[in-house]
C-alpha cells in the first residue's frame, strides 16, 4: 500500500468525520478469461482497517485494470487513443462519425471499453498515416459541421505536410524493395537513406569538391559505393545503380535529391535546368562510420575536382560500365575491378 496523500472527512467506512488515506494497491482481478494485475485508488480507513472507493475511483480503477489488459494485448490505451484523437484536434463524436462507428464508440474506448483488434487497428492507421485520415475526412466531409471539417482539415494538411519525407522514403523503399535479397545489386548492404543523405552532405559541405551537379553527384555516389564494396565486400547505402548513357544512375534518383538534409539550387542553362548542390551548416554525419569516411575522401581526392564530362568519361571506362547492358543494373561484383583504390 502507497499513500498518496491524507484528507479530513467524513468516513463512508466509520461514519466519523476523521483523517482518511488516499492509497495505492496492486490487485490483480480476472478480466476477459485473463488474469490481469493493476493499480487501484482507495480511501482506506485505519479505524475500519478497510479500502472503500466511490464515485471518480470506482472509474479510475475500471479504466487503469482495462489499460493493464490493454497493453498485455499490445493495444492501446484509453489515454493513447485520446492522445491520437487530440493530435487532430477532432471530437469524440465526430471521430466515431468519420470512421462509420456508433456515435458513442469513441467515447466508450477513452473510458470503459476495450476496442477490438479491427478498430485498434484503424486507430492506429489514424495516428501513423495522416495522408490517410486526410482521405478519410474528405470522404466524410458530409458527416461534420463545415467550421468543424475546416478546422480538422487545417490539422490534418500541416501533420500530412510534417510526414513529407516519410512518404518518400516509403516511396523509395517500395522501388528497392526486390532488390533486398540480390547481394549483386545492393552491394550487400540494405537501403540506409540517412546514409544517402550524409554521403551526399559530405560531398557537398567538402572543399575539395569542385561544381556538384546531379550528374556529377550519381557517379561519386557509385564509385563511393563500389570502393567501398571493394574494400570491405560491403557497401556504404545500399544504393542500386543501372547503367545509362552518362554512367551510373541509382535507382529513384529523382527522389533521392529531395530528401530532407539535401541541399541543391536549380540553375537554368541553355540546354536545359540543371541542379547543384550546395554546402550547408549541417556537419553530423554519423550514420557514417570512420572506414566510409576515408573511403568518400578518397573519392574525392579523385573525382571531387572532376567536370561532368570527366567524371562521366571516367565513368565509361570503367569494367562495370563497359559490360552491363544500358538500363541493366550494375553488379557490385565488378568493384573488384574498380579503377581507384
Amino acid at each position: 500500500m502507497e499513500v498518496i496523500k491524507k484528507v479530513r472527512k467524513l468516513c463512508i467506512c466509520c461514519m466519523e468525520e476523521h483523517e482518511v488515506q488516499i492509497v495505492r494497491v496492486q490487485e490483480h482481478t480476472n478480466f476477459k478469461g485473463m488474469v490481469v494485475d493493476y493499480t487501484a485508488e482507495y480511501e482506506y480507513c485505519e479505524k475500519a482497517d478497510e479500502y472503500v472507493a466511490e464515485g471518480d475511483m470506482i472509474s479510475h480503477n475500471d479504466i487503469s485494470m482495462k489499460d493493464e489488459y490493454r497493453k498485455a494485448n499490445q493495444l492501446l490505451t484509453s489515454m493513447e487513443i485520446g492522445n491520437i484523437r487530440s493530435k487532430y484536434g477532432i471530437s469524440q463524436t465526430d471521430l466515431a462519425s468519420l470512421l462509420g462507428w456508433g456515435g458513442k464508440t469513441i467515447t466508450r474506448y477513452e473510458s470503459h471499453q476495450v476496442q477490438d483488434r479491427a478498430h485498434d487497428f484503424i486507430l492506429r492507421k489514424i495516428d501513423g498515416d495522416p495522408e490517410w485520415f486526410l482521405e478519410l475526412l474528405c470522404q466524410g466531409r458530409e458527416k461534420v459541421s463545415e467550421p468543424a471539417y475546416q478546422k480538422y482539415y487545417e490539422i490534418v494538411a500541416k501533420r500530412y505536410e510534417d510526414r513529407q519525407d516519410d512518404y518518400l522514403r516509403k516511396s523509395i523503399f517500395a522501388q528497392y524493395i526486390r532488390y533486398e535479397n540480390d547481394p549483386d545489386s545492393c552491394g550487400r548492404t540494405r537501403l540506409n537513406l540517412d546514409k544517402v543523405v550524409a554521403v551526399i552532405r559530405y560531398f557537398a559541405n567538402s572543399a575539395k569538391m569542385f561544381h556538384l551537379y546531379k550528374v556529377k553527384l550519381m557517379k561519386l555516389l557509385w564509385y563511393a559505393d563500389s570502393l567501398s564494396f571493394k574494400r570491405r565486400t560491403l557497401a556504404i547505402t545500399g544504393l542500386v545503380y543501372a547503367a545509362l548513357p552518362m554512367g551510373a544512375v541509382p535507382i529513384a534518383h529523382k527522389s533521392l535529391i529531395d530528401l530532407k538534409g539535401v541541399s541543391y539550387e536549380e540553375e537554368e542553362f541553355p540546354d536545359g535546368s540543371g541542379y547543384r548542390f550546395v554546402k550547408t551548416s549541417d556537419e553530423d554525419y554519423s550514420a557514417l562510420n570512420s572506414d566510409e569516411i576515408k573511403i568518400l575522401d578518397k573519392v574525392i581526392d579523385i573525382c571531387g575536382k572532376d567536370t561532368k564530362e570527366q567524371i562521366v568519361n571516367r565513368m565509361h571506362k570503367e569494367r562495370a560500365y563497359k559490360e552491363t547492358e544500358q538500363g541493366e543494373i550494375i553488379k557490385f561484383r565488378y568493384a573488384l575491378d574498380l579503377s581507384i583504390d
